[in-house]
């Protein structure tokens, strides 16, 4: 057989081979937090198998199947279900899926082509409060200030009286809705709808003209939730100050600093397209400014354990400046937990103090300033800490 001839089949046969692979798509192809198709094999006690094809078997077991438990219910052996990968391989050789994480990441890139969209939705008023509604949307519950709802629904009160608005937005429960998303923040399942649609949102552009970042506004707080407050600045127009811009301290509950109602001045921090972002606690004194000179790396102070976490505590040294001694300074978090305890006050020694950034990260010595035996003496050079914070 001549020469060219043979060295045509070889290569026919690699293609064919590397068409093949690609077909299968080997398991290196997978990494951790894809999301993939499969297909039920079978429900067995507390655990689901799932026909990955060319990827191999899945399994969705422990806490994973638990949290899905209500989707579970549902499937039969050759339905179709997405899981999201959380380990490429267990004990058994068996990649480990989440439902409810691949579910929950399908539901935010979906909202967000509604909003890029401005697709319009329909959904049922759940409740109301002094500031707007409340609506749920696959499963999630949003907000609808009412500065976003449409001129027919917007409570026609005269004088403002704020109880005779809350009394009108009630009237809106139970109703449908037709909405799009506004805004919304998947780490802290926040969603925004709005009412008024494009054209809404053109108009509220042209309000927004006459701001600009840094500029110090006033208005009367409309809506008071989790991650933070509403503040109407215009007419028609309203700006949050997430939770993290109300106060130089931690903030727990937002209810406990603000109320339906309440006049307030904030600055503005970010103006994007059609919505104003808002800082409260930068109209006050900075504590980390203030006492820039009071801290030094090696001093020896008192603090209380707020939190702890996998990472190490969060410590309370004054109002609006907490540092983190790391989970090293006590070898392991269970050690860490043995040791102290969140609402005590500890002597620890400051390793790392930047003021301008912010940051402060302590070494533990103890209840009496002496530490225990098994932990490392503290650090005579100061340790720059990872971007890892207790949450």
């Amino acid at each position: 057989m001549p020469t060219a001839t043979i060295s045509m089949e070889k290569e026919i046969k690699v293609s064919q081979i590397m068409e093949d692979l690609l077909k299968t798509r080997p398991r290196g192809f997978l990494k951790v937090g894809d999301v993939v198709d499969g297909e039920v094999i079978k429900k067995q006690g507390a655990k689901l198998y799932l026909n990955l094809k060319g990827f191999g078997t899945g399994i969705v077991y422990g806490k994973e199947y638990q949290n899905a438990r209500e989707i579970i219910k549902t499937l039969k052996a050759g339905s179709s279900i997405s899981g999201k990968i959380i380990a490429l391989e267990n004990e058994d050789g068996l990649i480990e899926l989440s439902l409810k994480e691949a579910g929950s990441e399908m539901i935010w890139k979906e909202a967000s082509m509604i909003k890029a969209n401005q697709d319009i939705i329909d959904i049922k008023v759940l409740d109301s409060n002094k500031g707007g509604l409340v609506l749920e949307w696959k499963g999630i519950k949003g907000f609808l200030p009412a500065s976003q709802l449409k001129a027919a629904h917007y409570p026609k009160v005269e004088g403002g009286d704020k109880e005779k608005i809350s009394d009108e937005l009630k009237k809106l429960v139970s109703e449908t809705l037709s909405v799009t998303i506004l805004d919304f923040e998947p780490k802290e399942e926040k969603l925004i709808f709005t009412e008024k649609g494009a054209s809404g949102s053109e108009e509220i552009k042209k309000i927004i003209e006459k701001y600009k970042v840094g500029d110090v506004v006033e208005g009367d707080i409309t809506g008071v939730v989790e991650f933070g407050v509403f503040i109407k600045i215009d007419e028609g127009l309203e700006g949050l100050a997430h939770i993290s811009e109300l106060d130089w301290g931690l903030v727990e509950n937002t209810s406990t600093l603000f109320k339906v109602g309440d006049k307030t001045k904030a600055k503005i921090i970010s103006v994007d397209s059609d919505k104003i972002s808002l800082s409260v606690k930068a109209l006050k004194p900075d504590p980390w400014e203030l006492n820039k000179e009071k801290y030094k790396k090696g001093d020896i102070v008192e603090g209380k354990v707020l939190r702890l976490n996998k990472f190490g505590a969060l410590i309370f040294l004054q109002a609006g400046i907490y540092g983190l001694a790391h989970i090293s300074e006590f070898g392991t978090e269970k050690r860490m937990r043995e040791l102290v305890e969140a609402g005590q006050t500890y002597v620890f020694q400051i390793a790392v103090f930047h003021p301008e950034d912010r940051k402060l990260s302590l070494s533990f010595l103890g209840k009496d300033g002496q530490a225990p035996a098994d932990l490392n003496p503290p650090k005579k050079e100061a340790k720059e800490e990872k971007k890892e914070g207790v949450k």
